[in-house]
């Protein structure tokens, strides 16, 4: 085999070095679907290609005796079985290799959890209703999603560690099951800093809007690239992600504009080699802002 030119084989490793790291600092987008009946289909969000993960949002009633119930606003009614109808748009998306989560909470609803029983019965529910179990009656059909999202922001913060724990327990029955998180930005979160602390959670999308001490504000990124280093360096996670919303209208406060996240947030946060990407609240605002559209190649 011929040599190569000493200049040109020298510089192969760098090449090789450079390659790997821009390929670990490649991020991904997850969204938020669910809430707003006039967002489109689940199989369209996906269709687009612009999502790695998408969170159905959200089983806003669970716990301390509840009957569990799944709340996607005027997508269907699960009381009328409605909801099974998802089932093929859930398979779609897996077919493109888009993982799908059940999302736990929202700021609106009534859960907690009242002790370690409690959490172990509520990890019984979601894995026989949407995971890999059985029930009679599934509510989004025969789709096994493939894990849960805790986004916990009312009810207290007791025995989510030990849901974790419980659910985390299920991947030895055979197909993992992912857990996510989407805690507020101000660490540790009221909610979810005990859970979190067990280190069982694949992916972490930190809300980085509509909490002022933390988030982007009028072309300062200081407040947030800070708080992203402290959730770095304490949080044990596959990949951690930052949490925005993709429109001016769907959060508060906290809105980065593309060429912002592009040019001064995203080179900043990449430094982590927990980068994981984005996470978007929430496909409505996304659908009509194309935010994930003109960010997808820089995240």
């Amino acid at each position: 085999m011929a040599s190569l030119p000493k200049n040109l084989s020298l510089s192969l490793p760098l090449l090789l070095l450079g390659f790997l790291i821009s390929s670990a600092q490649a991020g991904s987008i997850a969204v938020y679907w669910g809430q707003n009946g006039r967002e489109g289909t689940l199989k369209a969000a996906c269709d687009t290609g612009n999502y790695a993960y998408v969170m159905l949002s959200f089983l806003t009633t669970f716990g301390n005796g509840r009957t569990p119930v799944l709340n996607l606003a005027g997508h269907c009614n699960p009381s009328s079985g409605s909801c099974k109808g998802l089932t093929s748009d859930i398979k779609s998306c897996q077919a493109k290799g888009i993982k799908v989560f059940l999302s736990l909470g929202g700021g609106a609803g009534s859960y907690s959890l009242s002790s370690k029983s409690d959490a172990n019965k509520v990890a019984q529910y979601l894995w026989n209703n949407y995971l890999g179990g059985k029930s009679f009656n599934r509510p989004l059909g025969s789709a096994i999603l493939d894990g849960i999202d805790f986004d916990i922001e009312l009810g207290g913060s007791k025995y989510y560690d030990d849901l974790a724990k419980f659910l985390s327990a299920y991947s030895k029955s055979g197909k993992k099951v992912y857990l996510t998180a989407a805690p507020q930005c101000p660490y540790p979160d009221s909610h979810l800093g005990k859970a979190l602390s067990t280190g069982l959670f694949d992916y972490v999308w930190v809300q980085f809007y509509n909490n002022r001490p933390c988030e982007y504000r009028s072309g300062d990124i200081t407040k947030l690239t800070s708080s992203w280093n402290t959730w770095v360096r304490n949080i044990k996670a596959t990949k951690i992600f930052v949490g925005l919303p993709a429109s001016t209208a769907a959060a508060g406060s906290g809105y980065i504009p593309p060429n912002v996240l592009k040019n001064k947030v995203l080179p900043v946060v990449k430094r982590s080699a927990k980068y994981g990407g984005i996470m978007l609240w929430s496909r409505y605002f996304d659908a009509k802002n194309n935010y994930s559209g003109q960010v997808k190649r820089d995240a």
